[in-house]
């Protein structure tokens, strides 16, 4: 059973709650006392007088006083972090306002409270994002502490008087697992507005979404030594395995977990989203098939990291870390692919914000021949942008445009994909005179970037192939889902039945109204089993669930699919809760693909 401490649990439950409620919990620290929180929220509304005292340094090494960062009619304090993913996407709305507002008497700053972000990937990121504005650092937190803050990004508007007339989010654009194409609540704004015009502040307080404060924290001295949970000897072990393959130096993750002071640095926020199972990204139940690529944490594992953090992040002796997994800084695969397609003879422009639609690419592979691919994969070219790549194959003679007209789905890149072979013997078909489609979904990070994304294919020789693995689909395109409907339910079953195979693995689609996804196997005698179950479906990890033992098939078997949407206004990623979806490409429209890759014996 996991010995989750009742701090933890109960704020897990908490955030079940709330979330059920349609609210969202007071950000708290795993360790924090009741009376502390109580105290941040009471801050809203009353003088801080001290902040006549402070002093802080910027990132270039200039000195500050209050006196001297104050605004004449407010003072707006925004902490983030360099290597937060929202503190990222809202930067540029930060450098907007503090343009709008200038000449009003409003006066803008950062903060930085993070230990792990140092003085030179300050200056890198304000100079990144044209932030002119002081950008402070508060190593100890002192600064942070005294406006009640907890995470990045997150904001505190200050009166004339020193007093908080405000605290909490931006706006509800960006959030943790969605991104709207506007905001529909702009509480900084208002509230800056109703100050500056005398009135009263309509919101005074919201939940900040991002990531938690980087701390330092003091071992602690009671823990018996052979009891002592230490970076060294556990927890670099679970990193190394489950997280670094994303969060390591150039890749998706937003922050470095290779090494120790990185990984003490963010380990209140590793807590917090593993105990609430939001990291590592898994999102089928384990009740039915077992998948070779589940990321789940076990319970023994997220005991050893809670209980890492209260003991005080310990580093133990660092010959006892874990070996460092070897990362090839250019193809996964075990060798350089023999040939490379480039998604488009020029980089595509990805914006610095706002919500682009799915892009698509063709390729000609100047193939006159059949190719046999036992190897593949996509190297994103603007890794922090590219949320997923998947490239289909199609006649290049082909007029359609988008999709239109595609054959197969031949390989996916999503966050955390890991490039494999497939077994001795198994290989794809690509038919000759051949073209790639490649759609590509960016997921804009506040500066402007440009993507050109490529494949690689390692090919077979014809002779040695056995089995030729397949991709296919159940799918439905004509279906409506109703305004405000939170669970519409659409099924797909494929049209044919299906040879003699191996079934292989499995692709759920959906956009961001999928709500759940389940895929079930119907026998030639009609008997069903389900062998996928995904409840909480995410757009935001489109994962691959890797069959950890092949099924055999009996020639004659069906695979059938049930999906459903949400809808509703408590879909947070909701475009518009009132409009009728119906399929369509766009991630305002939607899909309902049930893909599933399999493998059939190849007749010599």
């Amino acid at each position: 059973m996991n010995r989750t401490s009742n701090c933890i649990r109960n704020l897990y439950l908490l955030g079940l709650v709330c979330s059920l409620l349609g609210v969202e919990p007071t950000a708290t620290r795993a360790d924090e006392p009741a009376q502390q929180v109580q105290a941040r929220v009471d801050l809203v509304g009353k003088p801080v007088p001290t902040l006549s005292d402070l002093v802080k340094t910027d990132c270039l090494g200039k000195q500050w006083k209050w006196s001297e960062l104050s605004g004449s009619k407010a003072t707006v304090v925004a902490f983030l972090g360099t290597q937060c993913p929202l503190a990222k996407q809202y930067t540029p709305r930060l450098v907007e306002l503090n343009k709008k507002y200038a000449d009003q008497g409003v006066v803008f700053l950062a903060v930085d409270p993070n230990v792990q972000d140092s003085l030179q990937e300050m200056a890198a990121h304000a100079k990144r994002f044209q932030l002119e504005m002081p950008f402070l650092k508060d190593p100890d937190q002192s600064f942070a502490d005294l406006l009640g803050i907890t995470r990045t990004p997150e904001v505190c508007l200050i009166d004339a008087q020193n007093v908080i007339r405000y605290r909490g989010r931006i706006d509800d654009q960006y959030g943790i697992g969605f991104a709207r194409e506007k905001p529909t609540q702009r509480e900084l704004i208002q509230a800056i507005d109703a100050l500056l015009a005398d009135r009263e502040i309509p919101t005074l307080q919201t939940q900040a979404a991002g990531c938690l404060i980087g701390r330092n924290r003091s071992a602690v001295e009671s823990v018996n030594s052979a009891d002592s949970i230490t970076y060294s000897q556990h927890i670099s072990h679970i990193l190394q395995q489950r997280c670094v393959a994303c969060h390591r130096q150039g890749d998706i993750g937003p922050m470095d977990l290779s090494n120790y002071d990185d990984a003490a640095a963010w380990a209140d926020m590793i807590v917090e989203v593993t105990q609430n199972k939001t990291m590592p990204p898994w999102h089928a139940t384990d009740e039915h098939a077992k998948f070779s690529n589940d990321r789940r944490l076990n319970d023994k594992e997220l005991d050893l990291i809670e209980q890492w953090v209260q003991q005080g992040k310990r580093r133990g002796d660092p010959s006892l870390d874990a070996k460092p997994i070897a990362y090839n800084s250019g193809w996964l695969l075990p060798q350089n692919p023999d040939i490379v397609v480039p998604m488009s003879d020029k980089p595509y422009n990805v914006p610095k914000t706002g919500v682009v639609n799915y892009q698509y690419f063709r390729a000609d592979l100047n193939n006159q021949k059949e190719l046999w691919v036992k190897g593949m994969e996509i190297i994103p070219g603007a890794r922090e942008v590219v949320h997923h790549v998947l490239v289909f194959v199609r006649d290049k003679n082909s007029r359609k445009r988008d999709l239109g007209g595609a054959r197969s789905f031949l390989v996916g890149y999503v966050p955390g994909t890991r490039a494999e072979m497939m077994p001795q013997g198994y290989a794809k078909r690509i038919p000759a005179n051949s073209e790639l489609i490649f759609q590509v979904h960016y997921t804009p990070n506040g500066t402007a970037q440009k993507d050109l994304s490529k494949v690689g294919f390692i090919l077979a020789d014809a002779k040695d192939i056995t089995h030729e693995v397949k991709t296919t689909s159940a799918v439905s395109v004509n279906f409506r889902i109703p305004p405000g409907a939170s669970n519409h339910r659409v099924t797909a079953s494929l049209p044919e039945k299906l040879p003699d195979c191996e079934l292989l693995s499995f692709s759920p689609h959906m956009h961001v109204r999928g709500k759940s996804f389940r895929y079930s196997l119907i026998y030639p005698d009609r008997k069903r089993e389900v062998v996928l179950d995904i409840p909480n479906y995410d757009f935001n990890w489109q994962t691959e669930y890797r069959l950890e033992t092949p099924m055999l098939l009996p020639a004659g078997s069906r695979v059938y699919c049930e999906a459903a949407f949400d809808n509703s206004e408590a879909n947070l990623n909701n475009p518009d809760p009132k409009a009728w979806v119906s399929w369509g490409d766009q991630t305002f429209e939607e899909m309902m693909i049930g893909y599933f890759h399999y493998a059939e014996k190849v007749r010599q």
